[in-house]
C-alpha cells in the first residue's frame, strides 16, 4: 500500500518533470525552423517532444533508477512494479502549428493502478495535478486552487467534447456521436488534453475519443477521477488500453454509456 507521504513525494517529483519539460517545449513553441518529422504511424514528431520526454526521462532516471518509464517517443524500459507514464506534448499538432492547445501529461502508475497525474500547459500558462487521496488541483491567480467536476445530472443540461469528427467516423461510432450529441445541450470539439481539464474543472460534463494509447489519457484520467468524475473505456472498463475512453462527471456516466450502447445497436 503507498502512503500519502510518499505519494506526495512522487508527485512533488512528477511536477519537477513538467518543469523541465516546459522548458524544453517552450524554447521550441512557435520557432519557424522546428524540426519536424513523420513516424511510422504518420503521426508527426517534433524536436520539442524528443527533448522533452528525454528531460523527463533524464530526472526519473537519476531520481527514481529502479522504475518503470513508458513515453511515446521512446517507448518501454523493464518491467516494473512502478511505472511512469509520458506524453511530452499532448496535441503535437497544435504544437508545430503554433496553436497553444497542447500539453505534457505525466502519470505513475503503481501494481497497475495510476496513482497520479500531472497535465502542464504551458502556452496558456495552465497546469493540472492530482493524486490518490491528495485531491485534485490547478495553479489559481495566487495559489493552488482544488477542483471538482460539475453536478450536471441530465444530458439535456451536458455539455460535450468529441475531441474530432475524425476520430468517432474511423472508429465506426460517428453515427453514434450525432444521437448522443442531440440529446445534449451543447457540443464543441476543445482537443486533446485541454478537454478533460476542462472537465475535471467542472466546465464541461462529457468527453469521448478513440484511438487512444495509455500514454495519451493516463495522466487525465488520473486527475479526472480524483475531481469526482469517471474515466472509463467506451465498454465501461476501467482499463486504459483499450483504445477509447468516455470521460464525465460521474452523475451521466451511465446515461452517457447507455446512450452509445443503444445508438450502436
Amino acid at each position: 500500500m503507498v502512503s500519502a507521504a510518499s505519494l506526495a513525494d512522487d508527485l512533488s517529483l512528477a511536477l519537477r518533470l513538467a518543469d523541465a519539460a516546459d522548458a524544453e517545449s517552450m524554447k521550441r513553441f512557435d520557432r519557424a525552423d522546428l524540426s519536424v518529422s513523420l513516424k511510422a504511424d504518420r503521426s508527426h514528431v517534433t524536436e520539442a517532444d524528443l527533448a522533452a520526454e528525454s528531460a523527463i526521462r533524464a530526472l526519473i532516471e537519476n531520481e527514481r533508477p529502479d522504475d518503470a518509464i513508458f513515453g511515446e517517443e521512446y517507448g518501454s524500459t523493464r518491467p516494473a512494479a512502478r511505472r511512469w507514464i509520458l506524453d511530452p506534448i499532448d496535441g503535437t499538432a497544435n504544437f508545430l502549428r503554433g496553436v497553444p492547445a497542447w500539453g505534457t501529461m505525466i502519470a505513475l502508475e503503481i501494481d497497475g493502478t495510476i496513482a497520479l497525474g500531472v497535465v502542464s500547459m504551458p502556452a496558456l500558462g495552465r497546469r493540472w495535478w492530482a493524486g490518490t487521496g491528495l485531491g485534485a488541483w490547478t495553479n489559481g491567480a495566487a495559489e493552488p486552487r482544488r477542483i471538482a467536476v460539475s453536478g450536471v445530472p441530465t444530458l439535456d443540461e451536458a455539455s460535450l467534447s468529441f475531441q474530432s469528427i475524425a476520430q468517432w467516423r474511423d472508429a465506426g461510432h460517428l453515427d453514434d456521436l450525432l444521437r448522443l450529441q442531440a440529446r445534449v445541450w451543447r457540443d464543441r470539439a476543445y482537443g486533446d488534453v485541454w478537454a478533460y481539464m476542462l472537465l475535471a474543472e467542472g466546465r464541461l460534463d462529457i468527453v469521448g475519443e478513440f484511438d487512444v494509447k495509455e500514454y495519451d489519457i493516463a495522466a487525465a484520467a488520473a486527475i479526472v477521477r480524483e475531481a469526482g468524475g469517471r474515466f472509463t473505456s467506451l465498454e465501461g472498463s476501467d482499463q486504459l488500453d483499450t483504445l477509447s475512453a468516455i470521460a464525465t462527471n460521474g452523475h451521466l456516466h451511465t446515461a452517457v454509456l447507455e446512450a452509445l450502447a443503444e445508438a450502436a445497436e
